[in-house]
């Protein structure tokens, strides 16, 4: 992504999150460059109780992670990357919970006045018909992030509050 941010004529912002630094991948000789305009579809719900897990950056990897073991529960999720959250692409967004008619967006900031809020709200004025369960939010506890690592593990979110909002979106026990 920073590629094509570089190569964009706009400016561009980018914020990197700083667990991601020790996160091995691989990266294709041909990669070229990256939609930052559309957000991107990962994982797609083919059954059973379905979601939409929404969210971006360093959160990523751990809805990754959640949504590969709702699946063994019979919970099957989309998984949307944001990859930009301005302009937001609420078309991926809206498409995704019209078919799956749930929602759970996570996300590292505080619930008050953080991009979830602002996701959970797009949703339901746009999309609240296609709803079958109310949005739920996975947000960091609003405190000040503890530098103690059990601390700041407690006020962040995880996968397992990833799992129970998504278990209590579907209906199941969570």
């Amino acid at each position: 992504m920073l590629w094509t941010a570089l190569q964009d004529p706009d400016p561009v912002l980018i914020f990197e999150h700083g667990s991601l630094y020790n996160v091995a991948g691989s990266l294709d000789d041909d990669a070229g460059p990256v939609d930052i305009d559309n957000a991107a579809l990962l994982r797609r719900a083919d059954g059973g109780d379905s979601l939409t897990l929404i969210t971006y950056g360093g959160t990523l990897p751990m809805v990754l992670d959640a949504a590969e073991q709702l699946s063994a529960e019979g919970i099957d999720a989309d998984v949307i990357d944001l990859r930009t959250l301005r302009p937001l692409d609420s078309h991926t967004i809206l498409d995704s919970v019209a078919r799956t008619h749930r929602a759970v967006v996570v996300d590292e900031g505080w619930r008050s006045g953080s991009i979830s809020a602002e996701i959970a709200a797009r949703i339901c004025e746009q999309a609240f018909f296609d709803l079958d369960a109310p949005v739920e939010r996975v947000c960091s506890l609003e405190v000040p992030v503890p530098y103690a690592k059990h601390l700041e593990e407690a006020a962040l979110p995880s996968v397992a509050r990833v799992m129970a909002a998504a278990r209590r979106a579907v209906g199941a026990n969570g």
